[in-house]
């Protein structure tokens, strides 16, 4: 400063400023540390970048401290990461099946599994998966086919009745993840890298608890479950069949229902689709057969062994 003793009165008035905007600048400076009292008396300018380092100071000490104890927590963490794997291995071994009750648990449990696994994932969803659900497992899922996890998942064809669900099965089969819908499905089913199977106790009520399933026997039987349901279910992206071919996937359920005498009514119910989409495919499998009827088209479908 030039007249660092220079009352507020002699600077206002050399300013062209009040005494009273003169006291609120001063304010500020000080506050700012960019004035400080002057031994000899009056005020001394302070520089922008000394300012800033007395009054940053503080906090980068007090952030850097909070780095260091963060740095810590995360180093003792993980050196606990090797206990927690052979305290689950020998729980594992120990128990061939585990009851996990209450849905916090059931998602800690299956978020474990899911970001733990390294080979595969294979999955029958028997409900159409409620918006919840999807929030909650696309993370996990694309977190894992990102990490190289073969994922396979099938779903019931009524999942491709509705717009959310359908985005999920494309976001998933864009992800690199193997999608394909069925009829219906016996079950909720997870198998995570062959060795561990996680299933409801209660169909109806998935969210009531599971059941950790690791007995080789018991899973080598859910493989072969899920392996039976995946070899006839229908590719999610898979086309409309071509004229003339035999029947997959949905348009095989709706035959083998229709030769059973059902209505289009009751197999749309049974598949989980408007009764207008079942009489389409209906419509469409009777000109490939050439039949005028529902009983000549079960007759020539038998014929043709579409039916065995």
């Amino acid at each position: 400063m030039i007249h660092p003793t220079d009352s507020v009165e002699q600077i206002a008035a050399r300013s062209g400023l009040t005494a009273d905007e003169v006291t609120s600048a001063e304010s500020r400076l000080f506050a700012l540390g960019l004035l400080r009292p002057s031994p000899g008396g009056g005020r001394v300018a302070i520089s922008p970048e000394s300012a800033a380092d007395a009054l940053l100071a503080p906090l980068e000490q007090d952030i850097l401290q909070r780095r260091i104890a963060m740095a810590t927590t995360r180093a003792r963490l993980h050196s606990l990461s090797g206990d927690y794997l052979e305290a689950r291995s020998m729980r594992s071994a120990k128990t061939v099946i585990e009851v996990v009750e209450g849905i916090d648990n059931i998602r800690a449990v299956i978020d474990d599994l899911a970001r733990t696994c390294v080979k595969s994932i294979d999955a029958l969803t028997s409900s159409r998966p409620t918006e919840e659900a999807i929030r909650a497992s696309t993370p996990l899922d694309l977190e894992q086919l990102e990490r190289g996890v073969r994922t396979r998942r099938v779903f019931q064809h009524a999942a491709r009745k509705h717009w959310t669900s359908v985005q999920f099965l494309e976001t998933l089969a864009t992800a690199g993840a193997e999608v394909r819908t069925a009829s219906a499905l016996p079950s909720h089913l997870l198998i995570y890298d062959r060795s561990c199977a996680v299933l409801p106790l209660d169909p109806q009520h998935t969210a009531a608890g599971v059941a950790l399933v690791r007995d080789p026997a018991v899973l080598n039987f859910l493989q072969q479950l899920f392996e039976h349901y995946w070899d006839r279910a229908l590719d999610f992206a898979e086309a409309e069949q071509r004229s003339g071919a035999e029947p997959t996937g949905v348009e095989r359920d709706v035959l083998l229902m229709m030769a059973a005498g059902r209505k289009d009514e009751a197999i749309a119910h049974q598949l989980g689709m408007s009764p207008r989409s079942v009489s389409r495919i209906v419509a469409r499998l009777m000109d490939r057969l050439g039949a005028e009827s529902r009983f000549q088209a079960g007759a020539r479908a038998a014929l043709n062994g579409w039916l065995s």
